[in-house]
């Protein structure tokens, strides 16, 4: 026994002392000057007219704060109904907020607006009260200033990309009650009312663009976020043992993450046994775990707003049954295959192509898994990006073959979230182990 608890103090810390020197650091953010240089670079790729982004409005139910990904990307500001303005043809930023009553300072705090240190924090040179917005807005579109770059599409979130913002908003209306624009769409009419003579673009892809590629201030952010998550998963996993609930599996991971600087999770963590294992995105958490259960575990923390996803799927008592070695290892195999493919330039087809050689070569049998490029992951979960595309060097995604056979409840998911590089791939989450043995032998430590 005694030997077991200093085998699991050890490995706790080797992977904190992969941390040691970023902890301090962990909720600092990013430099004024990196958002500067987003900022510029938006700018040359629009070229014209007035780019404006809203900010978040308000907390989330009983939750921190977290501002719209967009505004935050281009500003790093967290005050609530923030909007900002560039103007691309003079280089130029102004920050509107809204003007605090001394009530309010007494209960939320001062915003850039009304501390007097606002302009050196943030790096915007112009911070103007909320209500003047539109005066400006009306004066800048009288020097021919013709083009209004907003977005037009809808937002994403910290746990899902635009696309499902869109199919949630459908979802949602499907009811004739709930049918109501959002707040986005609200803000775009009114624009378009009050100044008909302007034309709208959506400045989202391009956004999107640039939030795809990693900045290096972010990949050192991401690498961080990756021991944090890899180490909360691995506790849980330790943790693990028949008569557990998965909520308190979830706890384990919870408080590693939020420990070590974490904001939270990334997404509702997912916490599946037995038959709940095989539910996709199953939350609720709320199964005991009996002996001979998979337990799939699918989380991330969020970092500095950036996300981290990740997938083990481990035995409950301990040790895989032979059925469920066989399935498990022909998913690690895909996943292995798809990660030794992955570099500047590949294809999905050219990962698939790969898989299947590398497969046929270990004389495996795939189970119908072709293996290719998952889901981009950053500030949002499901982040945005380019799909269809060659990869490129910063990009940054979740892999995550899976194989489900709801008959026997052997339900398999390994997930990795992965860097490109100049050469070749780095596995950001790769402190949390996945191969059988590995998996094993952690679980031997409880």
């Amino acid at each position: 026994m005694l030997k077991k608890y200093f085998v699991r103090v050890l490995a706790i810390c080797v992977l904190m002392a992969g941390l040691a020197g970023s902890l301090a650091a962990q909720r600092a953010g990013f430099s004024k000057e990196e958002f500067a240089q987003r900022r510029n670079l938006l700018m040359e790729k629009t070229g014209e007219g007035i780019i404006i982004l809203f900010g978040a409005v308000q907390d989330a139910p009983a939750g921190h704060f977290r501002q719209d990904n967009d505004f935050y990307y281009y500003t790093g500001v967290e005050d609530a109904s923030a909007v900002v303005v560039l103007l691309p043809k003079y280089k130029k930023c102004a920050l509107y907020l809204p003007t605090q009553p001394e009530r309010e300072i007494e209960f939320v705090g001062r915003n850039l607006l009304t501390d007097p240190r606002g302009k050196e924090l943030s790096g915007i040179e112009e911070i103007r009260p909320l209500e003047e917005f539109d005066m400006h807005l009306a004066r800048l579109s009288g020097r021919g200033l013709g083009t209004i770059f907003m977005r037009l599409s809808p937002a994403d979130e910290v746990d899902g990309s635009r696309t499902e913002t869109a199919m949630d908003n459908a979802r949602r209306s499907q009811i004739h009650y709930n049918a109501v624009m959002s707040l986005d769409q609200y803000r775009i009419q009114r624009l378009k009312e009050r100044y008909p003579a302007l034309q709208f673009k959506d400045v989202a892809p391009i956004i999107d663009r640039q939030r795809m590629k990693k900045t290096p201030a972010e990949i050192e952010a991401l690498r961080r976020n990756g021991k944090i998550s890899a180490l909360s998963v691995r506790e849980a996993m330790r943790a693990t043992k028949p008569g557990m609930w998965e909520y308190q599996l979830e706890a384990e991971a919870l408080y590693m993450s939020q420990k070590n600087g974490a904001v939270g999770p990334a997404y509702s963590p997912i916490v599946g046994s037995g038959p709940n294992a095989c539910v996709y995105h199953y939350s609720r958490n709320s199964r005991q775990i009996e002996d001979g259960d998979l337990v799939l575990m699918d989380y991330g923390a969020n970092l500095d707003y950036l996300c981290i996803d990740i997938t083990r799927t481990w035995p409950g008592n301990g040790s895989f049954t032979a059925e469920q070695k066989e399935v498990y290892r022909a998913v690690l195999e895909v996943q292995k295959a798809c990660i030794e493919a992955y570099r500047p330039g590949v294809t999905e087809k050219d990962v698939k192509e790969y898989v299947a050689k590398a497969m046929k070569k270990k004389g495996l049998d795939p189970r119908g898994l072709e293996g290719g490029i998952g889901h981009f992951v950053g500030l949002a979960t499901h982040d945005v990006g380019v799909y269809g595309i060659p990869l490129e060097e910063g990009m940054v995604f979740a892999i995550e073959p899976a194989l489900y056979y709801r008959d026997t409840n052997t339900c398999i998911r390994v997930e990795d979230t992965v860097l490109i590089t100049k050469d070749g791939c780095e596995v950001l989450t790769s402190a949390v182990p996945k191969e059988i043995e590995e998996v094993e032998a952690l679980m031997r430590e409880n």
